[in-house]
């Protein structure tokens, strides 16, 4: 009993603990040092920003200059715009340029590292705050055994008691486990009761080859309901968009989870439509009427025009094709394969959809409503950005805020 005593008597006291040292974490504990809170940021992994330095091909793509909560999806929609309004992509690319960082823009407003300066420069830059904070590191660190107390938290780093007023919770999400992501903010925030959207790792648009790229080009903007299976048999019935990069919508950032570089995607382009009937139907009633005229009906008529220059259907009257050859059509509309040259996101890290319900936070702080002193920010809550570096500027946005409060 004495031995527990002591133990306690000896707990090292913080006033701010942070749970996980990535782009959301490190932001926070700079912040909160600001303030001339004594902040104590652990991390499970030898060291920080493990998921930032390879980020963007190691370019990271670390805002845009365009970002709106429209850019994000979260259960409750208007959850990110306090937060976003807070700290913005501007202020995050002020303290790039204070730092001499060099960057450039890409497709769609999305800024990236460039020249001699790499991600690197982004988790230096980050450190270099904490450091001016007096911001404390641990590394190689694992967390135990979180209990409440009245003045705060108290818990076990490795063999360690430590005690804190307030807990930042920023283990991001588990995309990447390979880089050491683990649901441990999951199970934190269900421990104090926290509810916890599904998770599903996702969001990638595909490109295409070069050749199918310059096909479909004409077809951007068009999207149609279709039907997407993976090589293992995952299927998603969802809008499909064409883009001048190459396939969008919410069916393949759904799918693109579960695809792998060289397999192809098999996707009905008529979910719901019976063109065997269509066609038979046609046939009595129009055998004059051509094969592109009578699709046009079940899919954009350019789009059936792209199939027929490509060679995948061949146009004629109606009349002229045997029963086989319109049960084929049929077929290749039903099972249409198109192997993907990549993702978009190879130069983005992938991003984990769900998490903890922002329900239970203020959107202006980040605490939890009903448990004083406990915050969640970054991928670790139920908010994902779009490809492009939206995910990073909740992550700076989301700390920094946290960083005004705890």
């Amino acid at each position: 009993m004495q031995n527990e005593e002591s133990r306690t008597a000896m707990s090292e006291k913080f006033d701010v603990i942070v749970i996980g040292a990535g782009a959301a974490g490190l932001m926070c504990a700079a912040e909160a040092g600001k303030r001339g809170r004594r902040v104590l940021v652990v991390d499970h992994a030898k060291k920080p920003g493990r998921k930032i330095l390879i980020s963007g091909g190691g370019r990271c793509n670390f805002t845009n200059y365009d970002v709106s909560a429209n850019n994000f999806l979260c259960k409750n929609p208007h959850f990110v715009k306090s937060a976003l309004s807070q700290y913005t992509n501007w202020d995050f690319i002020s303290m790039v340029s204070k730092y001499g960082i060099e960057f450039e823009e890409r497709d769609h407003g999305q800024l990236f590292c460039v020249n001699d300066h790499t991600a690197k420069d982004i988790v230096s830059m980050l450190l270099e705050e904490c450091q001016q904070a007096k911001v404390e590191q641990r590394y190689r660190c694992d967390v135990h055994s979180i209990e409440k107390t009245d003045s705060g938290f108290k818990m076990h780093l490795n063999t360690d008691q430590v005690e804190c007023g307030s807990l930042v919770v920023a283990t991001g999400g588990l995309s990447m486990p390979k880089l050491g992501a683990t649901p441990f903010g999951y199970k934190i925030a269900e421990q104090f009761g926290l509810s916890v959207m599904p998770t599903t790792a996702g969001l990638v648009p595909f490109t295409l080859h070069k050749e199918d790229k310059e096909d479909f080009a004409e077809l951007s903007g068009i999207a149609i309901p279709a039907e997407i299976t993976a090589q293992d048999g995952t299927l998603f019935k969802e809008a499909l968009l064409f883009t001048h990069r190459g396939l969008s919508g919410p069916s393949v950032l759904q799918i693109s989870s579960f695809w792998e570089a060289g397999q192809s995607v098999s996707i009905n382009l008529v979910p719901e439509v019976d063109v065997a009937e269509l066609l038979a139907n046609s046939r009595e009633k129009h055998p004059n009427q051509s094969l592109k005229n009578t699709l046009a009906k079940a899919l954009p008529k350019r789009f059936v025009e792209v199939l027929i220059d490509r060679k995948e259907l061949e146009d004629k009257p109606l009349k002229q094709f045997t029963e086989k050859q319109l049960n084929g059509i049929v077929e290749h509309l039903e099972n249409w394969k198109i192997a993907p040259n990549d993702t978009e996101g190879y130069r983005t890290a992938e991003v984990t959809l769900g998490g903890v319900d922002t329900d239970h936070l203020s959107s202006k702080t980040m605490e939890c409503k009903n448990i004083k002193g406990l915050y969640f920010i970054g991928e670790v809550m139920d908010v994902t950005g779009w490809l492009g570096g939206y995910n990073f500027q909740w992550c700076w946005s989301s700390g920094f805020v946290a960083g005004q409060w705890v």
